[in-house]
Formats: C-alpha cells, structure tokens, sequence
C-alpha cells in the first residue's frame, strides 16, 4: 500500500517520515495505543477501508475533512444518509471520492446499529479476538513485521459475515497495529515499551454504546 521506509531517526519505526510533523505525531501518539471505544474503532476501521489502494499518509493528511464530511463518524446519523449526502460526498475534494468506499461507510454504519440493537457490542466483538488484550510482539526490524496474521484472516471473515467490505486480512491487520490490538512497533523504537505498559491501563469495554 505504498509504504516506504526511511532511516531511523530518535529510535523510532523507520515507515514514520521524520520530516513529516504530521507522520511522527501519529506514529508518537496514536499508533499501537489500545483503542476500546466502539466509535473510535470503527471510525478506524472506516479510514483503513478508505486506505485500500492508497498510502496511509494519505488518509492522514484528510482525517479531519473526513471528520466533517462523515459528522464525526457518528454511526447513528451516518446510517442515515440518503441519496444527497453520497452525491455530497462524492463531490468532497477533501475527502477520497470513491462511490464504492462511500456506500461501505454508510452500510457499515448500519450494521454497527444493527449489531448493537441485538446486543453485540462493537468493541467486544473485535477485541475477542485477542483475548480481550494486545498481543505483544518483539519484532527487531520492520522487514520482519507481517502484512497479516491468521487472528487477522479470521476477523476479516467475522466482519465481512456480518455485511462489512474493505476489509480484507491486510487492511484488518493495520486496524489491528493502528487501534493497539497488536503492538508491532520495533523493539528498537522508544514506542515499544511504552505502548506495551498501556496495556495494563484500559480495561476492555464491557458496556454498549458509549466508549470507555
């Protein structure tokens, strides 16, 4: 998907461009952070859908267009999005005009609802496939990181049962690095053992609806 590598610089994953302010806070801040909060999961999951064909930086650069173009990913009025709101999006320069990935968000907002209206949390569904916890890997290099686990072929097929699309095993692995439910930054990169100590900090959400 168009990663590139580059020299590591503060000891960090050498996919993070250190000239790019942009790349580094992500990659300092958010990537491999346990995420338990159902709509932040599948904002996520969105973006990486979004992502398919494309480099992650790109999305990155339009996460905030994104945001306004999709009411914060706020499943509930997603879901509700008619004919106008797709020719609204499909006219968004700011956001990646794709029908296809468009009426995948919008779909996918509907299942979220319907999984939540039979008591399926979002949150518990996807962490179920790690036992609820982050699986800690110890990776010296990027080259060793794999572009998909049999964990992520299996909530693959989990999510594309229950209606979902773009997410086959090597976008639902990003997800996985992304939100934290692998932790697969470098054992060279100072993120690792912070990210693995946040382990412990938050607990799995148990609740529908609402985030922890």
């Amino acid at each position: 998907m168009g990663v590139r590598f580059y020299e590591a610089e503060g000891h960090r994953c050498s996919w993070a461009n250190p000239k790019d302010p942009v790349y580094v806070a992500y990659h300092d801040e958010e990537w491999g952070v346990p995420e338990y909060d159902p709509r932040a999961l599948w904002e996520k999951l969105v973006l990486d859908g979004f992502q398919a064909g494309l480099s992650w930086i790109t999305i990155l650069r339009k996460r905030e267009a994104f945001r306004a173009a999709f009411a914060d990913f706020d499943p509930e009025v997603v879901a509700r999005f008619g004919e106008a709101d797709r020719a609204r999006l499909l006219a968004d320069a700011g956001i990646i005009r794709s029908g296809a990935k468009i009426d995948a968000a919008i779909a996918g907002a509907r299942i979220f609802l319907d999984m939540r209206e039979r008591g399926e949390d979002f949150t518990a569904f996807l962490w179920d496939f790690t036992g609820g916890k982050p699986i800690q890997n110890a990776w010296d290099h990027v080259g060793q990181v794999p572009a998909q686990t049999p964990v992520a072929v299996d909530m693959a097929k989990a999510l594309k049962a229950r209606g979902f699309k773009f997410c086959g095993p090597v976008i639902v692995y990003a997800f996985m690095q992304a939100v934290g439910m692998v932790n697969d930054h470098v054992t060279t990169c100072f993120r690792h053992a912070e990210v693995a100590g946040l382990a412990h900090d938050h607990p799995p959400h148990n609740g529908l609806g609402a985030g922890a």
